[in-house]
């Protein structure tokens, strides 16, 4: 068979006895956004399920699509509104289970640069991002919206995650920052930030967005989606089971089993994030039924292009997956 002719990677996939481990591309497995994997993993539940699963990290999300568009991974995590901005460009990418019920991000200025007197001064701030078009940038770009603040007014600038994006801050390098946690609390507890904008917690995230804004996903192309039901069905059961141990799991329970790499050396800000973000985790892996209605409100008024754009939104996740693994947990 040539290589023009060679079946995509997403149909080369399934679960016990395939050729490969099924990979998942995401920007950062250290963020507590991602904990349900590192659960899923150190716990067995793949293994479980019959799956061998490969963690590809990328720089950015985007990254992470353009490794499974290429075939060096089968399905993407990332947040949300990564599905919903693609399908008027014509790619069409279905969330397969959601992880997180919040962006379960924040945005913070270092107290050296604070108070802020008018809104010349933000204008002349360089604000750190995961990478451009990220939802960490879309979290700045919809507080500059409500503070009437251009995004060309400011710079916003490329940081990577974890122990890069907090040197960044602290170093001088940018003078506010947008990151998911360990990284927000750590800056917090060493009182070397002010909160401008929190979406880690379910309260927090309904004002700032009017609604349920979905947050970290595992998705797919449609026709992976469609066509390799037998992986996906198995990856989502054991992502389910993960995040229902997390529900009630203890700080012991924890750190028994989170690499020491992903406590960026303080266990104490980790647990402490981990504590105030529990509630924004999945319970059963099911999206909320005004969810991707508020992303998509949310990503139209962000990005011009897309505010008279048509979008299907019940093409852009199921939750069929997430019921019938529900069911298998119920029953076990």
């Amino acid at each position: 068979m040539s290589a023009l002719s060679a079946p995509p990677a997403w149909a080369r996939v399934g679960v016990s006895g395939a050729s490969g481990p099924l990979r998942i591309a995401l920007s950062s497995q250290a963020d507590l956004r991602f904990l349900p994997l590192t659960v899923a993993r150190e716990l067995g539940y793949f293994a479980a399920e019959g799956l061998r699963v490969r963690f590809v990290e990328c720089a950015s999300t985007a990254q992470a699509m353009r490794a499974v568009e290429q075939g060096d991974a089968d399905v993407c995590g990332g947040a949300f509104e990564h599905v919903v901005r693609q399908q008027p460009d014509g790619q069409f990418w279905r969330s397969l289970v959601l992880l997180g019920r919040a962006p379960q991000l924040a945005l913070v200025a270092a107290r050296r640069h604070w108070p802020v007197r008018g809104g010349a001064a933000i204008r002349q701030w360089r604000i750190g991002v995961a990478a451009p078009r990220s939802a960490s940038a879309s979290l700045v770009h919809w507080w500059l919206d409500q503070q009437r603040v251009a995004l060309g007014d400011v710079r916003l600038v490329p940081v990577g995650a974890g122990r890069p994006a907090l040197e960044s801050l602290q170093r001088g390098r940018v003078q506010a920052l947008s990151h998911a946690d360990p990284v927000i609390t750590m800056l917090e507890q060493r009182a070397q930030v002010r909160v401008l904008a929190d979406a880690r917690t379910l309260k927090g995230t309904a004002e700032m967005f009017g609604g349920p804004m979905p947050g970290a996903c595992l998705f797919a192309p449609e026709p992976y989606a469609r066509q390799q039901g037998a992986a996906v069905q198995a990856l989502v059961n054991a992502l389910v089971r993960g995040l229902k141990w997390l529900q009630t799991a203890s700080p012991a329970d924890l750190m028994r089993l989170v690499p020491a790499d992903h406590l960026l050396g303080d266990r104490a800000a980790y647990m402490a994030a981990f504590e105030k973000m529990r509630e924004t985790l999945s319970p059963d892996g099911l999206m909320p039924q005004d969810g991707p209605a508020t992303a998509w409100r949310t990503m139209a008024r962000l990005e011009p292009r897309l505010a008279g754009a048509e979008v299907r939104l019940a093409q852009t996740f199921s939750n069929e997956w997430a019921l019938r693994a529900g069911q298998k947990i119920q029953w076990a």
